[in-house]
């Protein structure tokens, strides 16, 4: 058995003497004593860029050579189908082939493999479909739109985003009715909704992604003798990220670590249940070992249904844990790190960790303070050219903002600059439409009752389907009680003309062929007689039936849109991804695919970005590294953003944001906000965050922009200059020269943040801004400390104004 290299390569010899275990090579103290512990459950506090993949992976590895646990006894969960390919990799070569029992996946694809298994216990075929986020919004809308329930002001994202939230909080609709205010309209009108989708899911024989997790749990508690199959069958259970799993991911540990007691494995022998071999010699089914790894001071995803407070009440959920911390960093210099220490630092209810490094300490941070988001743009551009010259990789450089709207000005310059860069996180590959069209025909394939699918390919391509047909094949389905499906074969019956008749009949003689090749035609009552005896057919096979008999590649190839001719490249590629498919899983069948390409996550389908600057949000970042770093639009009302103030723990969250984005960084760490930024249309003085007073002075080396004072030649600007592209004026919150600030911002972050919580304004007043001049005041909004002025200056035009920290006086 041999070591794989880690990332603590620095680590000092073994400490306890004598030659050292390969095994353990290269691990520090603190992480050998966490590979090695044997207790019940185990807390890893994990610090960025600990190495806390190679403490999960010894500790794997150690449980199988000590031939404490078999390889199927053993479950790893990560958050993302990467993490979990990289865990299986580095185990293999560790221990061998013995990794190919264990399961090592994500959260979503360990419960979708126990439902395929056990879905028939509450009436859901095997085949069942999963519904990514598009076909839950497709559905909503159409349900929202059956009960004209957008004149009530519901929207498809609001929908969605409530019943996310009550599925990962193990709420279904019945039980949200039963607390719910039955007296306003509004509230029936939703839970009217929320029960029409959840039927419309169960008769489509369909999950949404949160289902996968919150059915598992479901099917556990409604079914203990399933519970005890797969609590017998894991004896180690171990979790990483685990500060961003919500409730239901919490509640599924909890059930698959939970001992079973020997009265209750009594009971499910009473009931007539098979538990023998699965009682230990005291007659109890003890529960699995845990091991989780997390940082709380990551948890960055509240918004998606994190609960910080998963990790840390842990000890209290689990009295009788280790908790062992990772303080010892091998990413970041100790320069970075203690920038990090002092930001997180102010935050509460968190382990008191100090991350250190034996790197060195590196260079000081980079500071800048542009005088518009352009100016800081250009900072960011100027700053990639000496990186390169240095010799960096554009591949090692990635650009931070906390939203997506600062990618603007960024993106300009950048062009300008002739800087390649990518944005992580556009249209994902299984989200074109074509690709959408294509694997709506495989889902219509493998489960019959998908209606949302087959409405997707019914006039895909076109064949005279329109939408006044659909109607007439659904109301038929409705009245005679029986499937979409079957309404396509019932076409004669509905006089719709025999154009139309044709091409539905084609349409349901091409799906019932296919389902015959793919072996799923038995999985549709009544249907049994026309399931083959032979073995299902390839997916890549079944897929060039459907592609040639429907005519969708062969239309998109002659066509003359020249966009066309990227999507017939792109279903050619998904052509390409079926044969990959089959070369890796020989047996794999149509389903499985399905299952694959379902759980196939946002942040596993990063792009490649050699030889490119990466361009992502603060949140797209967790769990990735550069050597150098641009954290910008380092202001308040962007970070932290605006919409945190009310929430609950959400400036802290905030905190944990500029704390990931900081970690992120190797080697150079810039960080960079702008004087006045334009926002919703709108141009205003912007705030240094407070973040950045946190951050002890001498670690950072601050710049001015060089457009807030004449260049030594006298030329003109370089933020004035930045403005213009493809000869016009490209950014609105820009002044002109005329209107310049009489002041220049200081060459660092200042101190103290003004507070003008005493200034009394009213409409009509005049007032004098440090920036701007004189102006009057033409309209208030908001209270206390979110009161706005709006004022019309005198030479910079009409300004919105946050009163309490604006550099302003009242004349």
């Amino acid at each position: 058995m041999r070591a794989i290299p880690v990332e603590n390569e620095q680590a000092g010899p073994n400490e306890r003497g004598g030659a050292e275990d390969p095994l353990f090579a290269g691990l520090n103290p603190q992480q050998r004593e966490a590979a090695e512990y044997r207790g019940e459950s185990l807390l890893i506090v994990a610090g960025a860029g600990s190495g806390k993949t190679s403490v999960l992976t010894r500790r794997i590895a150690g449980l199988l050579r000590s031939g404490e646990a078999w390889p199927s006894q053993i479950l790893a969960i990560t958050f993302t189908n990467k993490a979990a390919a990289e865990m299986r990799e580095r185990v293999e070569a560790l221990v061998g082939q013995a990794a190919e029992g264990m399961w090592i996946s994500t959260f979503h694809s360990a419960c979708v493999r126990i439902l395929r298994r056990e879905a028939e216990n509450f009436g859901y075929l095997k085949s069942f479909t999963i519904y990514d986020s598009g076909d839950q919004r497709a559905l909503i809308k159409r349900i929202i739109k059956q009960l004209e329930a957008d004149t009530l002001g519901f929207t498809v994202s609001s929908v969605s985003g409530k019943i996310s939230n009550l599925k990962n909080e193990l709420a279904d609709v019945d039980s949200y009715a039963r607390t719910a205010n039955m007296d306003d309209p509004n509230e029936v009108m939703f839970i009217e909704i929320f029960r029409r989708y959840t039927a419309t899911l169960s008769a489509a024989n369909a999950f949404d992604f949160d289902d996968l997790i919150a059915q598992t749990v479901y099917l556990f508690r409604a079914f203990p003798h399933v519970a005890a199959l797969y609590q017998r069958r894991f004896r180690h259970v171990l979790v990483d990220e685990y500060q961003d799993t919500n409730h239901a991911q919490y509640a599924l540990v909890r059930e698959l670590t939970r001992p079973v007691e020997p009265d209750e494995v009594l009971r499910l022998e009473e009931q007539g249940q098979h538990v023998e071999r699965l009682r230990d010699v005291n007659g109890a089914i003890p529960g699995a070992s845990l091991t989780v790894v997390g940082d709380s001071d990551q948890s960055i995803y509240a918004f998606r249904g994190a609960d910080i407070r998963n990790i840390i009440e842990f000890e209290r959920d689990f009295p009788r844990s280790k908790v062992i911390l990772l303080e010892q960093n091998y990413r970041s210099t100790q320069t970075i790190l203690d920038a990090a220490n002092a930001v997180i630092s102010n935050n509460f209810d968190r382990p008191e960790k100090k991350l250190w490094t034996a790197v060195g300490a590196g260079e000081k941070i980079l500071g800048y303070t542009g005088y518009s988001a352009h100016d800081e743009a250009q900072f960011v551009a100027d700053e990639i050219a000496k990186l390169r010259e240095d010799g960096m990789a554009y591949k090692d450089i990635a650009v931070f903002y906390r939203t997506n709207a600062q990618t603007r000005a960024l993106e300009e310059i950048l062009i300008r600059s002739a800087v390649p860069y990518r944005v992580l996180g556009g249209t994902k590959f299984y989200e074109r439409a074509e690709i959408k069209d294509v694997l709506g025909y495989l889902l219509a394939v493998a489960n019959p009752f998908d209606e949302l699918a087959l409405r997707r390919i019914m006039n895909a391509p076109k064949r005279g389907i329109g939408p006044a047909t659909e109607t007439a094949l659904a109301s038929h389905a409705e009245r005679e009680q029986t499937s979409l499906r079957q309404a396509l074969r019932d076409a004669r019956q509905l006089g719709l003309g025999p154009k139309v008749t044709t091409a539905i009949e084609g349409l349901a003689e091409l799906l019932d062929e296919a389902a015959v090749l793919a072996g799923t035609a038995a999985l549709e009552p009544g249907r049994e007689a026309t399931a083959s005896a032979a073995p299902p057919a390839p997916v890549a096979q079944v897929l060039q039936l459907l592609l040639d008999r429907s005519g969708y590649l062969e239309i998109l190839r002659n066509s003359r849109d020249p966009q066309d001719e990227a999507r017939a490249e792109n279903v050619e590629e998904l052509l390409s991804v079926t044969k990959e498919f089959q070369r890796n899983n020989p047996d794999g069948t149509l389903v499985d695919f399905l299952t694959e390409v379902a759980l196939v996550a946002a942040a596993d389908e990063l792009d490649d970005t050699s030889g490119t600057v990466s361009l992502m949000t603060l949140h797209t970042a967790k769990g990735l590294e550069y050597e150098a770093v641009f954290l910008t639009g380092v202001e308040e009302d962007l970070l932290p953003h605006r919409m945190s103030a009310g929430e609950p723990g959400g400036p802290a969250e905030e905190r944990r944001l500029f704390y990931v984005g900081i970690t992120r960084a190797r080697k150079k760490l810039h960080l960079s906000l702008a004087m006045t930024r334009s926002q919703y249309g709108d141009t205003s003085v912007a705030m240094p965050s407070r973040y950045l007073q946190e951050i002890p002075a001498d670690l950072i080396d601050w710049k001015q922009s060089p457009g807030m004072a004449t260049s030594r030649g006298g030329t003109q600007p370089r933020a004035l200059n930045a403005r213009r592209v493809g000869g016009s004026t490209r950014e609105p919150d820009a002044l002109s020269p005329s209107n310049r600030p009489k002041r220049e911002w200081p060459n660092a972050v200042t101190n103290q943040v003004r507070d003008n919580s005493a200034l009394e304004l009213a409409v009509g007043d005049r007032i004098r801004h440090s920036d701007f001049g004189e102006g009057r005041v033409s309209g208030m909004t908001g209270e206390g400390a979110k009161r706005v002025a709006e004022v019309q200056f005198d030479a910079a035009g009409r300004k919105k104004l946050l009163v309490k920290i604006a550099p302003i006086e009242k004349l």
